[in-house]
């Protein structure tokens, strides 16, 4: 298994810079503290969907019936699916139903941190699939607990962009998140083709024969 391509994906998927712009607008009337809770819940949110589906997602499919290549084709639609938004600077896996949940969610009082901020903002179903199909190429119990440790790099990504949101506002704006927001969904799209490519030689072997 390619131990990179994962973290890749998943820094594209997640995106914690796209996002910064979300928790600024949800977060706007918190208190500091109220802040700091609402990002630690996060941060550690993010780390327990990845951890979890790159442990127990393979599981979850089997009890289904569902081949991994099935799997891959369909994952890999939902991965494009999330490029295009980035190109269009938009977060991965959201829409704007969304916005509007969380705007409620804050003006009843309820917290933001897991819903809609963790999820579907930063992680989905394009995220879940990722690691269960990267988790499928592990072949030691080593390469698994790279997965889960790639769940820790992104909680601390999302910790630290999220602490320092005011200052990335301010250094990047909204025109510097968007252009980084395209140029994960550019490289999330090229990683999209290469896993569907694949699933669809499982499924259909006689695309890999030479034309003749």
């Amino acid at each position: 298994m390619d131990l990179l391509k994962p973290l890749i994906a998943l820094l594209a998927i997640v995106n914690p810079l796209g996002v910064v712009p979300f928790f600024i607008h949800f977060t706007q009337n918190f208190s500091p503290e109220q802040r700091r809770r609402t990002i630690r819940i996060s941060a550690f949110t993010a780390f327990v969907v990845i951890a979890t589906s790159a442990l127990a997602g393979l599981k979850i499919i089997e009890f289904f019936g569902i081949s991994i290549a099935s799997f891959q084709v369909g994952g890999g639609l939902l991965l494009m699916l999330s490029a295009v938004a980035m190109l269009n600077a938009q977060p991965a896996e959201t829409k704007p139903a969304d916005v509007s949940e969380g705007d409620q969610r804050v003006d009843a009082g309820a917290s933001i941190a897991v819903v809609p901020l963790t999820i579907p903002l930063l992680t989905g179903p394009a995220t879940i699939s990722t690691m269960v199909i990267y988790a499928e190429r592990t072949r030691h119990w080593w390469q698994l607990a790279v997965l889960v440790g790639y769940g820790v790099v992104v909680g601390v990504a999302t910790f630290l962009a999220f602490t320092a949101s005011e200052r990335i506002a301010g250094w990047l704006g909204r025109t510097g998140i968007n252009v980084m927001t395209r140029l994960m969904g550019l490289i999330l799209a090229a990683l999209a083709v290469e896993i569907m490519a694949e699933g669809m030689l499982k499924l259909f072997p006689v695309l890999a024969s030479p034309l003749t």
